[in-house]
């Protein structure tokens, strides 16, 4: 057996585990967006009147959106349910947070104010949107219901 096969072997064997990645970044997508959220209900009229300092349309209503978002994105990407459906918001309230907070402090930025965490939720979800929850999700096994 040559190199070339050896290798292709390996590779077509290292892809049955291609949904693990799926799950891990689900799960470290919802921890990620647990304690926002929940910081975000905790005093929703405080964050409605940060938003309105940073003259947003509707500032209360955003902060509603806002923390409803990440609250049932947690959800959501837990269980691996509507991973599509649920990644879209997330990416855009992502974007809304480089632009309209993270931006000026740079990629790090110093104690996490940069872009670089809500860059790198957008990868990641950009990623979910793209290949789906994975085996290990409840989008798959409703799927697989009903192929039958």
């Amino acid at each position: 057996m040559n190199i070339k096969t050896t290798y292709f072997n390996f590779a077509s064997k290292l892809s049955t585990l291609n949904d693990i990645p799926l799950l891990a970044m689900r799960l470290v997508l919802a921890f990620g967006l647990y304690i926002p959220a929940m910081n975000k209900w905790e005093d929703i009229h405080s964050i409605g009147d940060w938003f309105a300092s940073m003259n947003y349309p509707a500032p209360l209503m955003m902060a509603y959106m806002a923390a409803s978002t990440e609250a049932l994105g947690v959800i959501l990407l837990t269980l691996g349910l509507g991973i599509r459906f649920i990644s879209i918001p997330l990416m855009i309230t992502m974007l809304v947070a480089i632009f309209s907070v993270h931006w000026e402090n740079g990629f790090e930025g110093g104690s996490n104010n940069g872009f670089e965490i809500p860059l790198y939720y957008i990868i990641m979800l950009g990623t979910l949107f793209i290949n789906g929850g994975g085996r290990f999700s409840l989008d798959f096994l409703i799927q697989k219901h009903f192929k039958k």
